[in-house]
């Protein structure tokens, strides 16, 4: 049998067994005249759970016609059999099939306001395979707010019913029962929203769907609980597992080896030995009184986006003290440089238990904020276990990382559970810390975006514009290893068709200085490299910046700069900073670390992307010899980072929850 004629039969049967559980129940509904409930907010959007959707289209029927959106993959086939079987008509492509070309979300999107333009009510479930279950997408609210028509939460249950062991726990009605329906309240949503008023929209249908479901199941006399899905019943923290105590018990076992490991890392400079005490746990600073914000930034690249972050709290509540923790000798040398004079820079511990609370029983945190995906299992565990508020920020997720976290379940869900509020950098990495265990996560934007660019030293300008005397600059910023050659190909034909051209390259990891240096020499160029404190001269073609913390100073010079990691797949580095400087972006065409803000520079025509050494040489030659395109660019960079900003303000908003005022607690500022 082939799967169309399955799928038939299948759907047809589905819609018969229908039939048998609204014929043999007793149907009660809230409000009570739900048809003219319904007939008196069309055309609107009614939507529901996933794994709930099951009875309300053929009840709702007998009040009024709606068109409901169906995905296009096999299982959404058969429930598609089943509306046709009641004469309703659908709408393909609801986004939620897992191969790209079964979403048809955006064609979706089209019909479903067609359809309430002409005053046809549409139907929707508000998440999407394959989850998290019970978390709405932005997919409904955004119909509202276009369309300008309500949002109906709406939620059927039975006494009796069977629970498929599937992603959103598809619920089966059994028939000779009680069927309740209930209706909720409808949702508006302004057409002018912003991403913080879509959100807030969001959260409502997402709270007005559950308390339907409630009180479905309330008045069907059902016990809701083996309907939901496992995410959503894990109200509380989940237990350690075995993989957790494993983890826990080696790396006590580990701990004597703490001293040997750090030696090693000493002599390659990659730990600080006159502060090794901090990485075993042993504080070398008193903690100040009253309240103190703990906030952990693994390395440059967060201390940079959170210290806006400690700059925005401190505004809002001036008796609080800030402790910054991070990994990296370059991260410390920064904090050293840009933090409030009544800030406090530690090397986070080791993550052995001993170490942790160590560290924790001297600084006693009264809240603790981790940054993108930085989760030290002893670390956020024995946080937790104190009662410390935990929130991880500008959370992000990359493929590698959420692949891992999945296959290690008893590790993820019990360690991200304990987070008190996860806030994501956009909607797909909100749904994946749900996946691998997060209680509430929110979306509310990359704070990079936010982040005041790095500072430019204006002597350090002076004297590098001084020495380059006029030269035409190219900067590569950030770049990886397998970058530097394609830079030094794009020197070579900038150099043939501009002479006296210089390009700087700023690597990601300083430490390469002198490796690039031996490479570019050996292409036959002439390399300066600044961390032996040496300036370009007329003869130059390479200038390695092998410093840390010049990349402001170095994109106000150039006014063209590739972004590393992106010509091969190191995920990309953050444009923003070179923005902020005036500073044209190329970028290569792995960027998936940055996606939101790459997609819109590009969309607004603000970036380059470039595919090999050839198409950066061209790109930088254009735009050299374009004022005009160069500051359409800058324009368009900005309208992107625009539409980009607020994620600082939300985020201090939510982190504020954690900290009520208290009058008595004040300090002197």
């Amino acid at each position: 049998m082939d799967k169309g004629k399955f799928h038939r039969i299948a759907g047809r049967s589905v819609g018969r067994y229908i039939n048998l559980v609204l014929r043999t129940s007793r149907l009660c509904s809230e409000p009570t005249d739900l048809g003219a409930y319904l007939r008196r907010h069309s055309p609107f959007i009614l939507t529901t759970w996933h794994g709930q959707f099951l009875m309300v289209p053929r009840i709702v029927l007998s009040a009024l016609p709606v068109r409901y959106m169906v995905a296009k993959h096999g299982d959404a086939e058969i429930f598609a059999q089943a509306l046709s079987y009641f004469g309703l008509d659908l709408i393909r492509g609801a986004g939620a099939g897992r191969r790209r070309k079964d979403r048809g979300g955006a064609q979706a999107l089209r019909s479903a306001l067609k359809c309430l333009g002409e005053s046809v009510s549409v139907g929707m479930t508000a998440d999407t395979a394959p989850g998290p279950a019970r978390r709405a997408g932005e997919g409904v609210v955004m119909l509202a707010r276009l369309s300008g028509r309500p949002i109906l939460p709406i939620a059927a249950a039975t006494t009796r019913y069977r629970a498929l062991n599937t992603w959103s726990r598809m619920t089966v009605s059994m028939p000779f029962g009680r069927l309740a329906i209930v209706c909720g309240d409808p949702i508006w949503v302004d057409r002018d929203a912003d991403a913080a008023s879509i959100e807030v929209a969001r959260q409502a249908v997402e709270d007005g769907i559950n308390a339907v479901m409630r009180r479905a199941y309330r008045l069907a006399g059902a016990d809701p609980r083996g309907a939901t899905p496992v995410p959503q019943a894990s109200e509380y923290a989940v237990a350690p597992g075995l993989g957790l105590k494993v983890y826990s018990t080696l790396t006590r076992m580990a701990q004597p080896a703490a001293p040997f490991l750090l030696g090693l890392r000493e002599r390659r400079g990659r730990e600080d030995g006159a502060r090794r005490n901090e990485r075993m746990g042993q504080p070398s600073r008193p903690r100040p009184p009253g309240r103190l914000v703990w906030i952990h930034a693994a390395s440059v690249g967060e201390i940079n986006a959170v210290l806006p972050l400690a700059d925005a709290l401190r505004e809002e509540r001036p008796e609080l003290f800030f402790l910054f923790t991070s990994g990296t000798v370059t991260s410390a040398g920064l904090a050293a440089r840009r933090l409030n004079v009544d800030d406090i820079h530690q090397y986070v511990p080791l993550d052995s238990p001993q170490f942790v609370r160590g560290f924790l029983e001297h600084w006693r945190p009264d809240l603790a904020v981790f940054t993108e995906s930085e989760a030290w299992p002893n670390l956020v565990i024995e946080t937790a276990s104190r009662r410390i508020p935990l929130a991880l920020v500008n959370g992000r997720m990359s493929n590698r990382s959420f692949s891992r976290w999945k296959r290690f379940k008893s590790l993820s869900r019990p360690l991200f559970s304990r987070f008190d509020v996860v806030l994501a950098q956009n909607e797909k990495f909100a749904r994946r810390f749900a996946q691998i265990g997060a209680r509430r996560t929110l979306t509310v934007g990359n704070l990079k975006i936010d982040a005041p660019p790095p500072p430019a030293d204006g002597a350090e300008l002076g004297r590098l514009k001084r020495a380059m005397a006029e030269r035409p600059v190219f900067l590569a910023a950030s770049t990886h290893e397998g970058e530097e050659r394609a830079i030094a190909a794009a020197h070579r034909r900038l150099a043939q068709e501009r002479a006296g051209f210089c390009t700087i390259i700023a690597p990601r990891h300083p430490e390469r200085g002198t490796e690039i240096a031996e490479l570019m020499r050996g292409l036959g160029m002439v390399v300066a490299q600044r961390s032996l404190g040496l300036l370009p001269t007329a003869a130059t073609d390479i200038y390695i910046a092998d410093t840390i913390g010049e990349l402001g100073t170095l994109y106000a010079l150039a006014p063209v700069a590739f972004i590393g990691g992106s010509l091969v797949d190191r995920g990309g580095q953050n444009p923003i900073e070179a923005i902020r400087h005036g500073a044209v972006v190329l970028t290569g065409p792995h960027y998936v670390n940055f996606r939101d803000a790459y997609s819109a520079l590009l969309r607004h025509h603000g970036a380059i992307e470039v595919h090999s050494a050839d198409e950066a040489a061209n790109a930088v030659l254009r735009l050299m010899d374009d004022e005009v395109e160069l500051a359409r660019m800058r324009a368009g960079a900005q309208s992107a980072l625009l539409t980009l900003s607020g994620a600082l303000q939300r985020t201090v908003d939510e982190l504020l929850k954690f900290l009520p005022e208290d009058k008595g607690l004040l300090r002197a500022s």
